[in-house]
């Protein structure tokens, strides 16, 4: 089994800044990051593939930045000009090609208030 494990969810006030982290116990495929606001369906906020290749969500565009660590098994997620609609539980989310499964985090929260 998989695992990933997110940090980096704090109370921040708007315009602030923040970077997730995610760590998986052993190399994936596509990774990406989502969020669930309380009343909400998950979202997918910013993928990245192995090779390099990203996409977000139009709201998040032009502030927030995936990246990954592969010596790591990591993948980041750096959000900046952070705004009150962006609070929510973050969650990491990964692909094992070999293993044909996705795999969840247990999520991180994210508040943004002041």
């Amino acid at each position: 089994q998989v695992q990933l494990v997110e940090s980096g969810g704090v109370l921040v006030q708007p315009g602030g800044s923040l970077r997730l982290s995610c760590v998986a116990s052993e190399s994936l495929d596509a990774m990406s990051w989502h969020r669930q606001a309380p009343g909400k369906e998950r979202e997918l906020v910013a993928s990245m593939s192995r090779g390099g290749s990203t996409t977000y969500r139009d709201s998040v565009r032009g502030r927030f930045a995936i990246s990954r660590d592969h010596a790591k098994n990591a993948v980041f997620l750096q959000m900046n000009t952070l705004k009150p609609e962006d609070t929510a539980v973050y969650y990491c989310k990964g692909y094992s090609a070999i293993r044909e499964t996705w795999y969840w985090g247990q999520g991180t929260q994210v508040t943004v208030s002041s």
